[in-house]
């Protein structure tokens, strides 16, 4: 089937799915949702995914997943030994395609990264230390967003070499999140606190490129821009020419202007159950909607903020104010019906997703609970929701996607009449 026969048979599929959708939405109840056990198939090549750090549905409903390699342990690659011990596994490439059946269609090994997003030519945008345009066909590097030519922790700026990846051995770094790790002395924190301040006055927080590391990307082709989370001081908004890359706007919380965001930690910090910060606390993704607002999700301090394309400030929905660790509210994706009128919000803390009424921000229902089992999770972390609505999610601590079918459509009834078996 071509590329538009695709397009158009998922364009057929989505409007019918819709129709069944829409017709228990205005009670503003969340739909009941299914996992779907057939999706993905096994990978090729004795392929096992790493920690997912990246989700994106593209034009014709297939889906491209980000994930960390290096992330896997020794136990999980015996089959790279020679001779192999064992039938699996391999380190996949980075950069997976899959078709809406779960079949791997395509790949690249572009160096790890984290958030990602695909325009509606099939090109993929990566954030490494700044944001990167590949073209997928080949895995060249196109183009690449500015960025400060040093880090405030003093890591490496650039296209990382390439890793040596020794055939059996892995890593698994990858739950610092859930196991924080012990604070360093007193003189080690005045270093640190004294090296931060220096590079602060040097990088100010109206600084117009990249500072800090890559959260989340969002292309926006109406308007012909990207928008990204860089997570220097705590979370900025930036706002990119998507054919330049040349930096437009930006705002951090409460839609401050960029000038305006502090640089003393102590106004990024975030107590659970306590008073908001002023500004950003961590780890903000975010979202545009098609009315044009724009969702940063701040996870660290368990809060959504909603603002205009401009970042007028609208709107401030608090999600599991008791959370403490990596925080409640992770990704952001909306329902598929005109309106979008849920958010669904990925909980790496809780595991768990959870659905939002947009308009007021009441929670309306959820989805999972932590665990190991299909349809439970470990480390949510990414999701992304196509036409039809149904639900893709990754994990970065059980190294896995999965997928979940609304009930009203032909799949979800399906798999609805399937769970009600003895």
């Amino acid at each position: 089937m071509t590329a538009t026969g695709t397009t158009l048979r998922i364009a057929t599929l989505a409007a019918a799915s819709l129709a069944f959708w829409a017709a228990g939405i205005g009670a503003q109840t969340a739909p009941d949702y299914y996992l779907d056990p057939t999706w993905p198939k096994p990978l090729p090549n004795n392929w096992k995914f790493g920690g997912i750090t990246g989700l994106a549905v593209d034009a014709d409903g297939n889906v491209w997943v980000l994930n960390r390699p290096n992330d896997l342990s020794d136990m999980e690659l015996l089959a790279e030994l020679t001779p192999p011990v064992s039938e699996c596994c391999t380190r996949p490439p980075s950069m997976l395609h899959l078709d809406r059946s779960g079949t791997v269609i395509g790949w690249f090994d572009p160096p790890q990264g984290h958030g990602m997003d695909v325009d509606q030519d099939g090109y993929v945008y990566i954030g490494q230390d700044t944001v990167r345009k590949y073209d997928p066909r080949t895995g060249e590097m196109l183009a690449e967003v500015a960025r400060t030519p040093e880090r405030e922790s003093g890591g490496q700026v650039g296209l990382p070499p390439p890793v040596e990846r020794v055939p059996g051995q892995g890593t698994l770094e990858h739950a610092e999140v859930f196991m924080p790790s012990s604070p360093p002395d007193p003189q080690r924190r005045a270093e640190r606190a004294a090296a931060a301040a220096e590079f602060r006055e040097r990088y100010p927080p109206e600084t117009p490129m990249v500072v800090g590391g890559i959260e989340e990307i969002r292309i926006v082709e109406t308007d012909n821009e990207m928008y990204v989370a860089d997570n220097y001081l705590g979370g900025r908004v930036l706002v990119f020419d998507l054919d330049t890359f040349e930096f437009k706007r930006g705002w951090g919380a409460y839609g401050k202007p960029l000038a305006e965001i502090s640089t003393d930690d102590a106004d990024h910090a975030y107590t659970p159950n306590g008073p908001m910060p002023r500004d950003f606390a961590g780890h903000l993704t975010l979202i545009v909607s098609d009315d044009g607002l724009v969702y940063a999700a701040d996870r660290r301090a368990n809060r959504i903020h909603v603002t205009t394309r401009t970042g007028e400030f609208l709107q401030e929905i608090v999600l599991a104010p008791g959370t403490g660790g990596g925080g409640s509210t992770g990704g952001v994706a909306f329902s598929p019906d005109p309106e979008q009128r849920f958010l669904y919000i990925s909980d790496r803390m809780n595991n768990k997703v959870w659905f939002l009424n947009r308009e007021n921000g009441e929670v309306v229902g959820e989805l999972g609970s932590m665990g190991e089992a299909g349809g439970q999770f470990f480390g949510l972390h990414m999701i992304a929701v196509d036409a039809e609505g149904f639900i893709y999610t990754g994990e970065v601590d059980s190294f896995r996607v999965q997928r979940f079918a609304p009930s009203s459509t032909p799949r979800g009834q399906l798999l609805q009449q399937l769970a009600e078996l003895p």
